[in-house]
Formats: structure tokens, sequence, C-alpha cells
């Protein structure tokens, strides 16, 4: 029997919330950034692939701390931000942005595999009936990588579920206000017998990455069947 107090439900709250906020606000930027990747010839195309999947690459808390230099009272973002009365570090925004850029390079990566399997020839298809671009991407491109966004969407919703670094960096571990499910695991593991604690909210955690994985299968499974 799980026994969780009512600052592991915030947690559990928080982590959905941020997970959800991440993957929805990534959307339009991922699959506008795979787009570019794929369909248009742009000789700055090889640095902006490795800009794009950089945080793949460098270590979570790298990123956090570039983060906060950039949005710190001091930085130059957080100094802009900050004559608007803008305040982003050290609260649940902090983390939901620090779970976009981790989980950036698995969306573009999803969304752009599914692109560059469309065929060809129903793009020209497209373009030599007369579509316009806007006409091609809602009729042809969007309906056809429908799975692979949906797929670049759950990689994002779990890796936001489950990032650790940036957030501590960047929001800190506030109880109630930024501590995410893996930042109270990590309080539970640092105390006297709270690992009982720890586990329950393990337990917890995989549940969640189950049904998503079950949600998102399911899913696909109804694409499959749609395609002919």
């Amino acid at each position: 029997m799980l026994e969780l107090t009512p600052a592991d439900y915030q947690a559990i709250w928080l982590s959905a919330k941020v997970a959800i906020a991440a993957t929805v606000l990534s959307l339009p930027f991922g699959y506008a950034v795979a787009c570019l990747l794929v369909f248009c010839r742009l000789r700055a195309k090889v640095v902006i692939d490795g800009v794009v999947n950089l945080p793949l690459v460098l270590p979570p808390v790298v990123v956090g701390y570039l983060l906060l230099l950039l949005l710190g009272e001091r930085g130059w973002l957080g100094g802009l931000l900050k004559s608007w009365d803008i305040r982003i570090i050290f609260t649940w925004k902090a983390a939901v942005l620090a779970s976009m850029i981790v989980g950036f390079p698995l969306l573009v990566r999803s969304i752009r595999l599914g692109l560059e399997g469309i065929d060809p020839k129903l793009l020209q298809a497209s373009r030599t009936l007369g579509a316009r671009w806007y006409d091609t991407l809602f009729t042809v491109i969007i309906p056809l990588s429908g799975r692979s966004v949906l797929a670049g969407a759950t990689l994002m919703f779990a890796r936001s579920l489950g990032e650790f670094g940036a957030t501590i960096v960047i929001a800190g571990n506030i109880p109630g206000m930024t501590q995410t499910i893996p930042l109270a695991i990590y309080d539970y593991t640092n105390t006297p017998g709270g690992d009982s604690m720890a586990l329950a909210l393990c337990a917890v955690s995989i549940v969640l990455s189950f049904a998503v994985l079950l949600f998102s299968e399911g899913l696909l499974s109804r694409f499959a069947r749609r395609e002919p």
C-alpha cells in the first residue's frame, strides 16, 4: 500500500503539469524545426542540426547552469524580464523551460523521421496540382506525419517527467513550488528512513510512465488501422 504525503501529491501534480506544458509548448516549434531540416535547402543546416541536438549530448546540469546564467538577474535575458516584472528562475516555469530544452532533440528527431518517410511523389503531385504550401502542409504533410508527432510527444513527455539535472539548477528543489517527482525522490534518498517514501514515488513514476506508453501505443495502433 502506497503512503504518500500531501507534499508527494503536490510533486506528482507538478511533474504532470510540467511535462504536459513542456510537451504542448514544444510541439509547434519542434514541428517547424523538423520541417526546416527536412524540406528546406540551407547551407547552415548542419549547424542548425547540431544546435538542436546539442542538449542531447550535454550533461543536463550544464544546460541548467547556462539557463541560470541567461535568466538570472544579471543575465542578459533575465535583466530584460526583470524590467517587465517577469520572473522565471526558481519557479515552476523554469522547470518547464528546462524540460523543453532537454527533451526538444527527442521531439524533433521523431518528427523528422516521420517527415523523411513521406513519399516525395505526393508532395510533387500536390505542387503540380497548384496547391499552396499551406494546403500541402495541412492536407498532406501533417496527416502523414501524425504517428511520428505522437511518438515524439510521448518521448518528450516521458523525458520531461524524469528531468532532474537542469531542473534542480534553474528551478531549485522547493517543496510545493518546484519540487517534482525526481527531486522529491532525491530528497528522500538523502533523508534517514526515507527509503520507503522514495520507493513509493518510484512506483508512482513507473505507473505514470507505463500509462503514457500504453496510451501512446493505443493511439499509434489506431493510426495504423486508418492508414491504407
